[in-house]
């Protein structure tokens, strides 16, 4: 399951929404979301036993930032098998692109 084409990865719409439009608390939500998805990064490029935390983890945050196609891949990498990390890792790797144009269009 991958991302439907064209769709944007992170819908910042929501979180702006959601966080009622306060660009310095969304820029910090990024910030730590960021910085966390190194470790995701890592524990995604080898799996070995608690992927399926790692994958929990990232559900939950993704689905926080407005990153849907993301918790829906975590979600099913974590009931799922080792065959859905590729595609979750590289659905991670395209939010933060998002999440770093983002944050670059914003000052940060």
């Amino acid at each position: 399951m991958s991302s439907p084409a064209g769709s944007e990865p992170v819908d910042f719409a929501y979180l702006e929404g959601f966080l009622a439009g306060d660009v310095g608390v969304i820029l910090e939500v990024l910030a730590l979301f960021r910085q966390q998805a190194g470790g995701w990064l890592e524990s995604l490029s080898q799996p070995v036993e608690g992927w399926r935390d790692v994958a929990h983890t990232i559900k939950g945050a993704g689905r926080g930032i407005g990153a849907r196609a993301l918790g829906d891949l975590a979600d099913r990498a974590e009931f799922g098998g080792e065959q859905d990390v590729p595609a979750l890792r590289a659905e991670l790797l395209r939010v933060l692109e998002a999440v770093d144009a983002y944050r670059s269009a914003h000052g940060a």
